[in-house]
């Protein structure tokens, strides 16, 4: 599956490198140009802009938000702008819930999917995977499940509760 992300720091660029491990394909943004060459120099689809990132991807898209979240509301409004109908628009940081439920209701006046993922792993999540809160309508978390399968933690070694 192609997913795009943008926010490439410590967790998000772990997360690139998971995916890709799995097979998934990403394409990659980030305002730091150096975060965004080491992900293309492993397989990742680089872009410069958040218009050639929309234009990287294959329509319906998915984009993750991996991103401190006082700066989550303006990066939605500005893809807002860009994405189209049937579009999935991820924020993987652990934003307000309350900030969640008035983006997706902003988005879905353009049928664009909102899905608020709480992402927890930090740098072991590359390893170990990472602990997923999700929420979202189903057809939205449906079409994710691939991602969050490859992201997700093994069961491990721990015996499964009875």
């Amino acid at each position: 599956m192609q997913l795009g992300m943008i926010g490439l720091g410590r967790m998000g660029g772990n997360m690139v490198r998971r995916l890709m491990g799995a097979g998934h394909e990403c394409v990659v943004f980030d305002v730091s140009p150096d975060a965004v060459n080491a992900l293309a120099a492993e397989g990742a689809t680089a872009t410069s802009s958040l218009e050639a990132f929309v234009k990287a991807l294959r329509p319906p898209r998915a984009v993750w938000l991996m991103m401190p979240a006082a700066l989550v509301d303006a990066e939605v409004e500005a893809l807002g702008a860009l994405l189209e109908a049937d579009d999935i628009l991820v924020d993987g940081g652990n934003s307000r819930y309350t900030d969640d439920i008035r983006r997706a209701a902003a988005l879905a006046n353009k049928r664009i999917h909102y899905v608020d993922v709480g992402t927890s792993g930090g740098v072991w999540g590359l390893e170990r995977g990472y602990s997923l809160m999700i929420g979202g309508d189903q057809t939205a978390v449906a079409r994710l499940d691939p991602i969050f399968a490859a992201l997700a933690p093994g069961e491990g070694s721990i015996s499964r509760t009875p």
